[in-house]
């Protein structure tokens, strides 16, 4: 018998699609982001380079090649993801709601699938910012307009460090947003088959 309270067996997902998404969202994507993303990104402003190679026009140009930093962008992105998951395992744990009772009860199961496509919405919107933030492939040279500090730089050539590196993980990225959106459509599914599995056991 399971004497764990209701609130405190909540959480976990109440299917398996689900659990599988929490592990892979909380251990491979978050450790690919904070290990990995940090050795690939974290000098990038030191090594980025204009020329000529000036302090203030570095740092220009790179205000303009990154109006905001991919590191930043993809932590936004991984909290903003678990706001839907959190508010509604909150709200399961105030009113003492059962894993079981989730599926059995249609206003819970609608709750659930509201906080599931909740999540896929932030993820394509995530997906279509990073699209036009960072494109998909990181070139070695960048283009800077810098004529408004100084009239005689006009466009200068900036030199991005390990384009190549990052264009690896600028996919990966891409590739784990495409992952999270699918296991949240196959976790409605599975929902959707076990509350029909419910049903019909009545």
């Amino acid at each position: 018998m399971n004497n764990t309270p209701p609130g405190l067996r909540l959480l976990r997902p109440p299917t398996v699609i689900g659990q599988f998404h929490t592990l892979f969202f909380g251990s491979v994507r978050m450790f690919f982001l904070g290990v990995l993303g940090f050795a690939v990104y974290g000098n990038e402003a030191l090594h980025f380079s204009c020329d000529p190679d000036r302090r203030e026009l570095n740092l220009y140009c790179y205000n303009q090649f990154r109006p905001i930093t991919p590191q930043v962008f993809w932590a936004l992105q991984l909290v903003t993801v678990l706001v839907p998951g959190a508010v509604f395992h909150l709200y399961a744990a105030c009113k003492n709601i059962d894993q079981e009772e989730i599926l059995e009860r249609p206003l819970y199961t609608v709750y659930y699938i509201i906080s599931v496509l909740l999540r896929i919405i932030l993820e394509v919107i995530a997906f279509w910012l990073q699209s036009h933030l960072f494109g998909f492939q990181v070139h070695p040279v960048f283009m800077c307009d810098a004529s408004s500090l100084e009239k005689t730089f006009n466009v200068t050539r900036c030199m991005v460090p390990e384009h190549f590196e990052k264009t690896i993980f600028l996919s990966a990225m891409y590739t784990f947003t495409v992952i999270t959106i699918l296991l949240c459509v196959a976790e409605i599914f599975e929902i959707l088959c076990r509350r029909l599995g419910y049903l019909n056991n009545q």
